[in-house]
């Protein structure tokens, strides 16, 4: 690549290329930059040119980043981060939020639980600032948020980092749902729970965390099958005697639809934090701290099972 001056450098481009990698379409990133498809592709050629690398290779779903690509995106994501939190500092009563855009990584048991209120918060609190929920999970959180793939996540845990600030909102605790036609009056007992088959919700393994406390009382359950999705839980549990165990507030969620229902589990499991966590660099970013603050709020509206 031949020598660069930054000065003669549109750094126009650089939230050119975030677009591309983004959205995964010229088309699909000029509706979101305001700008014309062709003005997207004359941008994708100095790029092309700027850092001698194709950057997007077209295939049949749209355009797929290269390695170079990938490396770039992190360092170019930083680069235009703190340039807005310089822009903040001019603005010290807090920069418009509108066109903004930031990301909160969680697992779809949060989202059902939790989305549409934190939707309507931020359509009050700061109109115009664009949402985008990502699924993740404790195991994913600290490298999508250390790569900016997120901005904030949401969940059990996120691993030890020092570049990472946490902030643990409460604790949850676990219940169970399953067809209401197959439940019966009062609560479920131990006997019922263990005599039933059960689906299990695992990002992976085929055993969770009411095994092993059943294990440790010597009994066990008969797992007939393993997901990955809390919503699919109505289309599985429905027609069926099953039940399946799983974070209150996603049980109370999936319950509301009125197809399943929510029921206290018969065994003692042990509580977990419900964690926030982002990169300590982002402190002074105006629209982190908006949804920080009002993801804080919508949580603290999580009930427990009487």
């Amino acid at each position: 690549m031949n020598k660069i001056n930054i000065d003669s450098v549109d750094l126009n481009l650089l939230k050119v290329l975030l677009a591309l990698h983004e959205e995964g379409t010229a088309s699909r990133a000029a509706i979101r930059l305001g700008v014309t498809q062709s003005a997207v592709s004359a941008a994708l050629g100095r790029l092309r040119g700027l850092y001698g690398d194709p950057l997007f290779e077209r295939t049949g779903r749209g355009l797929r980043p290269t390695p170079k690509a990938e490396e770039l995106r992190p360092l170019i994501a930083d680069a235009l981060h703190k340039l807005r939190q310089s822009l903040a500092l001019a603005q010290p009563n807090g920069a418009t939020l509108a066109g903004r855009t930031v990301v909160l990584g969680l697992s779809d048991d949060h989202e059902m639980a939790l989305g549409r209120r934190l939707i309507d918060r931020l359509q009050q609190a700061a109109p115009g600032l664009r949402l985008v929920l990502r699924q993740t999970h404790s195991g994913l959180a600290a490298d999508m948020l250390m790569d900016r793939r997120i901005d904030l996540s949401l969940g059990s845990g996120t691993g030890s980092s020092r570049t990472l600030t946490r902030q643990v909102l409460g604790t949850g605790r676990y219940a169970c749902v399953m067809d209401i036609a197959q439940a019966q009056a009062g609560a479920l007992g131990l006997e019922d729970y263990l005599r039933r088959p059960h689906l299990l919700i695992s990002s992976g393994g085929f055993v969770g965390v009411v095994d092993e406390a059943l294990a440790a009382q010597g009994l066990s359950r008969r797992i007939e099958a393993s997901t990955s999705h809390f919503a699919a839980l109505p289309h599985l549990l429905c027609g069926s005697t099953s039940v399946a165990t799983l974070p209150e507030h996603a049980a109370r969620a999936l319950a509301s639809l009125g197809t399943l229902v929510c029921l206290p589990c018969p065994i003692e499991l042990p509580h977990y934090s419900i964690e926030l966590a982002w990169r300590s660099s982002s402190l002074r970013d105006p629209a982190l701290q908006c949804l920080k603050d009002n993801l804080t709020e919508v949580v603290k509206t999580l009930t427990p099972l009487d």
